[in-house]
């Protein structure tokens, strides 16, 4: 592998091994991001020879640049604490990649290295913004999910460590900076240099606005032919509460990922239709999210993937509890799958393993695989998937209003023009959210600033579809067009037009 690719995946340990399956490489391994040690894998960035294909040496160098600026320029070892706590997680070990022996293993070395990936973790972290701490403590906390005090001498070792972690995060929720902005000119260079593409904050807001009000459109559309005569909001309320209880929810998750499956097989829709996906509970470190895709990955021998799926916490109070299954309602849930099964990100991890080259195999543009997932909800709803029951339209509508709200939240947070507190409110009046799922998704855009990437992604491949329609004439079908975009594995936004010059 070229020594380029390694010097990156130095600096994103976790991704490498868990989405990438760099085991050899990574397994038991916490990476070192300590301000001594990014500085030093920063240094080694940009080493090593050109790729001999020229769309993957454009990949490459995009991969280097957003590198660049994540460590070097926006400092996130230092601001922003996802780095340490995935660098920290253990939950990537349950996935049965490997004999079960050899995970417990590289679970036990990685465990064992706790106290060092800590300290330097708490030696990193002197920049973390009060909302950012805030927003991630739970994650912070679950880490030690599963771990018992006098068990083993490593465990109480580990366990003292996450101590003295969890008391360095809730300080800095307590005393840190009330400002969880990178900036704007922060946000557009890590924008630009991720996507390798030029990015105006101004333009990308309004494109946000514009896709609003046409995915309101097709909501009140949806809601007309559900309760002709009903306001949408009625009928949305009525949608959302239709859903399993906390005990159901896995169940109806399991049913639905059997069910999209089969239906994009039979219409043919991926190039590949191989492997099998697992529907399980969320591990607690992860529960930040709702849903995830934890895919068989293309470094790996075949295994299973893992769809996993969090219900919410029974110690919640029960308003608190109805309030988050609503995001699981039995039409949302649907377009959920959708996206985190097939044809989304199950479908494109299968094709990740098919890919020709350590590039599109190892590194992986979040814009392009969110933008790619959140594509197909609708894709799915044009080819006829669920055709006749409008509440999938409806759940396509309402799922993607929380994603173009992503985006506009994330240059509103990042821009300062908006607090936690209104994007918690923006959640509410234009996706539908309430209580602790709008939070929710308010916080999460302090530590995950370009959490807008799904919309921006989305239309991103809905202008290239249409340049691959115009240039291929009759020659197009959709299956042809996402074939030459899942080879080409996650490129960055910017180098997509490789699809059609060369599908």
């Amino acid at each position: 592998m070229n020594p380029r690719i390694r010097a990156l995946t130095d600096l994103d340990v976790p991704t490498a091994r868990e989405f990438a399956g760099l085991h050899d490489w990574y397994d038991g391994v916490p990476g070192d991001l300590s301000p001594a040690g990014v500085a030093a894998a920063l240094a080694r960035v940009g080493a090593g020879p050109a790729e001999g294909d020229p769309h993957d040496e454009a990949h490459l160098a995009a991969f280097e640049e957003a590198a660049r600026v994540w460590f070097g320029e926006l400092a996130a070892h230092r601001a922003n604490p996802v780095p340490h706590l995935m660098n920290l997680d253990l939950a990537g070990y349950d996935r049965e990649y490997a004999p079960a022996r050899a995970r417990a293993a590289a679970r036990a070395a990685h465990l064992a290295r706790w106290p060092e990936a800590i300290d330097q973790a708490i030696d990193a972290l002197d920049r973390v913004p009060a909302p950012t701490a805030e927003a991630l403590l739970a994650g912070i906390r679950g880490l030690a999910e599963g771990l018992v005090l006098g068990r083993a001498d490593a465990e109480d070792a580990a366990l003292a460590a996450h101590a003295r972690l969890v008391g360095h995060i809730e300080r800095l929720a307590q005393d840190g900076d009330p400002d969880p902005a990178i900036g704007g000119a922060g946000l557009t260079r890590l924008l630009s240099a991720s996507e390798a593409v030029p990015v105006d904050l101004t333009v990308l807001a309004g494109q946000a606005e514009v896709e609003r009000a046409r995915l309101r459109a097709l909501l009140d559309d949806a809601c007309d032919r559900i309760a002709p005569g009903q306001p949408t909001a009625t009928t949305v309320a009525a949608l959302l509460v239709d859903h399993p209880d906390a005990d159901g929810v896995l169940a109806a998750a399991r049913a639905l990922t059997a069910e999209v499956i089969a239906w994009t097989a039979a219409h043919d829709l991926v190039p590949y239709h191989d492997g099998e996906c697992r529907v399980g509970p969320a591990p607690q470190s992860r529960q930040w999210a709702m849903a995830m895709m934890s895919w068989s990955a293309p470094h790996e021998p075949p295994g299973p993937s893992w769809y996993y799926v969090t219900p919410p916490q029974p110690t919640w109070p029960p308003a608190e509890q109805e309030e988050w299954l609503r995001v699981f309602s039995r039409s949302t849930l649907a377009a959920i799958t959708v996206h985190e099964v097939a044809p989304g990100h199950y479908s494109h991890g299968l094709a990740l393993r098919h890919a020709k080259s350590d590039v599109r195999r190892t590194l992986l543009s979040e814009a392009f695989v969110e933008g790619w997932a959140h594509y197909v909800e609708e894709m799915a709803l044009e080819e006829g998937f669920r055709a006749g029951d409008p509440s999938y339209a409806a759940a396509v509508a309402i799922e993607a209003l929380v994603r173009v709200t992503r985006l506009s939240c994330s240059i509103g947070l990042h821009t300062g023009a908006m607090t936690v507190e209104e994007a918690t409110q923006r959640f509410t009046a234009d996706a539908f959210l309430a209580g602790p799922a709008a939070l929710a998704e308010a916080r999460r855009g302090t530590f995950d600033p370009t959490y807008g990437r799904y919309t921006w992604g989305k239309l991103v491949i809905l202008e290239l579809r249409e340049r691959a329609r115009a240039a291929w004439g009759g020659t197009f079908s959709l299956p042809r067009f996402h074939r030459a975009l899942l080879d080409l594995g996650a490129p960055p936004l910017g180098l997509l037009a490789t699809a059609v010059e060369r599908g």
